[in-house]
Formats: C-alpha cells, sequence, structure tokens
C-alpha cells in the first residue's frame, strides 16, 4: 500500500513501526493493537517492510505503509527517518509507537523533529556485549514511554541499563481467551491433529512443544529428556511433537532429527512444522513444555497453553516465573537440564488426568486474572489517550 493512500478512518492517526509482518511476538502485538485502536475509532497506520501477516493487519482495520524500516546502515536510518516525518506532515500522525531498535532510531529522530509522542516497547532482552551495542540498544530507553512485556524485562531493563527511561510500564503480552477457549474448539479439530501426529488410542500422553526450530528453544533437550523416560518407563506410553518453523535453520533441523534417531525414539517423537491452529494443537496435548535455554521476556507459549487449561513445564527463568504456578498450574526447571525435565515429565504422567486437569484450570484462571488481550490493549490505548492529552495541554 502506498504511503499516499487515505485511509478510511477518521479518528487520530497512531503509527507503529515493526520491521516486518512475517511472524513473532513485536509483529502479533502489532496487528492486536490496531484492531484495538480500529474499535476505538483511531487511524491505526503500520509502517514495515511487510510479509505474510499483511492481509491479516489490514482485516483487522490497518493501513500498512511499505517501508524499508529493517535496514540498519546509518544511511539507511536518516532516509528513514525523513520518510517518517513526511509521513508525519502528510498523514496527521498524532503518536509513534516503535517496536525494534533500528526502526526505533528513525522514529526516535523524526518524533523529536515534530515534537510528536514516541513510544517503544521491549518485546525481549538484547545483548550488549559491548559499548558500541549498548549505545544501539539505548534507543529503546529514550522514548517518552517504554513498555516492558513482563516484570522480568522490566527487572532486566533497570539491572542492564544506566540510562534511566522518563517512564517505564510492564504491560504483558495478552492473551485471546475467547480464542483459546477450551469450550469452544471442536473434537474433529482436536482429533485431526493426534492423527496427523500419529498418535493412537493407547497413546494417551502428547508431549507438545511449540517454538520455531532453532537452539535455544530447547528441542534437544526435550529429545534427551524423552530419552530418559523411555528408559525409565517404556516409550510407549507419551509422544513428543515439535511444532515450529526451521525458518532456514536447516542444520539445526537435521540436527534434531539426528538426535531423535540416535535414541532411538523415530516412532514417538513427530516433527510436525508450523500448526496454523494452536488453540486445537494445546488441546490435542496433554501437557506442554516451554524448554528454553535462554530467559523468554514473556513466553507466550506457556501463556496460551495454559488458557488452553494444559499443564505447562517450563524452564525456571524469565516471564515463565510469571506466567507458570509451580505446584498449582505447573512445574518450573532448570534450564538446560534434561533429567530434571525427565523427573518433571515423569511425575506429571504420574500425576494422572485428574490432577493435570486441575492444574490446567488454575493456568487458564490465571491467565484470565492476569494476562488477558483485553487488559494489555486497554492499557496500552490508555497509555497513547495519557501522552496524546500530554501533548494537546501545552
Amino acid at each position: 500500500m502506498s504511503e499516499n493512500k487515505a485511509s478510511v478512518a477518521e479518528g487520530p492517526a497512531i503509527l507503529q513501526i515493526v520491521p516486518t509482518l512475517n511472524s513473532g511476538g513485536a509483529e502479533r502485538s502489532t496487528i492486536e493493537i490496531v484492531a484495538a485502536l480500529a474499535r476505538e475509532g483511531f487511524r491505526p497506520l503500520v509502517a514495515s517492510e511487510g510479509g505474510r501477516m499483511v492481509p491479516e493487519l489490514e482485516a483487522s482495520g490497518g493501513e500498512w505503509i511499505r517501508m524499508p524500516v529493517n535496514a540498519k546502515s546509518p544511511l539507511a536510518l536518516l532516509a528513514n527517518a525523513q520518510r517518517l516525518r513526511d509521513l508525519i506532515r502528510g498523514r496527521n500522525v498524532q503518536l509513534i509507537h516503535a517496536r525494534s531498535r533500528a526502526p526505533a532510531w528513525s522514529a526516535l529522530w523524526a518524533a523529536q523533529g515534530m515534537g510528536t509522542p514516541f513510544v517503544t516497547t521491549f518485546h525481549g532482552a538484547y545483548a550488549a556485549d559491548f559499548p558500541l551495542k549498548r549505545l544501539y540498544n539505548s534507543v529503546m530507553l529514550r522514548s517518552d514511554a517504554v513498555i516492558a512485556n513482563s516484570q522480568w524485562t522490566a527487572d532486566h531493563i533497570r539491572s542492564e541499563y544506566s540510562l534511566k527511561p522518563k517512564r517505564l510500564i510492564v504491560i504483558p503480552r495478552g492473551v485471546d481467551v475467547d480464542g483459546f477457549d477450551p469450550a469452544r474448539i471442536p473434537r474433529a479439530r482436536i482429533q485431526h491433529l493426534r492423527e496427523t501426529w500419529g498418535a493412537s488410542a493407547t497413546e494417551c500422553c502428547i508431549v507438545l512443544l511449540a517454538g520455531r526450530m532453532t537452539r535455544w528453544k530447547g528441542q534437544l533437550i526435550l529429545i534427551e529428556a524423552a530419552a530418559i523416560l523411555a528408559r525409565n518407563r517404556g516409550p510407549s506410553g507419551f509422544r513428543v511433537v515439535f511444532a515450529g518453523h526451521a525458518q532456514g535453520r536447516d542444520d539445526y533441523a537435521t540436527e534434531v532429527e539426528r538426535a531423535i534417531e540416535r535414541h532411538g525414539l523415530n516412532r514417538h517423537v513427530t516433527i510436525a512444522g508450523h500448526i496454523e491452529d494452536m488453540a486445537a494443537a494445546y488441546l490435542a496435548s496433554d501437557i506442554v513444555v516451554s524448554a528454553s535455554t535462554k530467559p523468554e521476556a514473556f513466553g507466550r507459549v506457556a501463556a496460551e497453553a495454559a488458557a488452553m487449561a494444559r499443564p505447562v513445564l517450563a524452564t525456571d527463568h524469565g516471564g515463565a516465573r510469571e506466567t507458570v504456578l509451580p505446584g498449582i498450574s505447573g512445574v518450573l526447571v532448570p534450564s538446560g537440564d534434561p533429567a530434571a525435565l525427565a523427573a518433571a515429565l515423569e511425575n506429571m504422567l504420574e500425576a494422572g488426568p485428574t490432577m493435570r486437569a486441575a492444574m490446567g484450570a488454575a493456568g487458564r484462571a490465571h491467565v484470565q486474572r492476569h494476562f488477558t488481550l483485553e487488559r494489555m490493549t486497554g492499557q496500552t490505548l490508555s497509555l497513547y489517550r495519557e501522552l496524546l492529552g500530554s501533548i494537546a495541554a501545552k
């Protein structure tokens, strides 16, 4: 869509900036905020290089503005800053919200030059191994308001950066508890997935790890744990399913396949690839695992699985400490420890379906109290209105 195309909405224009629109938490949150803005009468604009999620963005009421905001060279950042200034003038943009570092630099310079309120969101922790990288990251702290997507992220910001933001607010990622509602998923969708995974009627326990195929998501850790579990109780009582794109990491995907073969788990581990119907996938499983070896700032899988009333077994770090209630809605285990993961899985399998159902119910109640999409969008729009109001009052 061109930068000059007029929007049909009449309200104030709010511009979000995200590098691409393919997949990920930043992209999903962008579209969720677009939908909320459209419902409230704003004009939601999104500057991005684009991607497969553009049709969903437009169906949600947003306008995609093609812009090379994924570029990181200084000249590209300066050029994008000018493009954004032109956009602010041409479309009367009232607020800019950047969700990544490279476009945030361009947005910062544009917002400063135009007196436009500027918001940033930390969707994760950025590596800061040397001073230049720390300076590059610091753009996310130079806005009028910094959103942290979990309390863990806020604590990370406070501990890692000497530059203090003007305002730091925790707005956790939100889960659509209507879309992720066990009562709304037809049995046929669940059965279809189980059959696709090759799960027989006697394999009552499906262990699901949902996440893209990358080493830090912990697929190899779960394979090691499954091998221990199979030695202790035999492999026939459970099946492990990996759901997620390789996204070009073919070498790692091959390494995962070879690990499955080496441990003799070929008949008991399924690599399902990308699954569009994740609500049904959670319900088709009995236990959901998040085995990430690096802290996840929020951990969407743990929250979505809990919303689907599934017990969650997660690594004891990052946002999982907020979304998983140990011993109540799930279990937390040490990072990178296959033996501890195997022991936790053994205990959860032995607990039986009644206890697992009770843990799942507790998890859904926890999400409904603290991590709903409605709560996330409402708090974000309240922040927008506050910043817009403060500018209008000057």
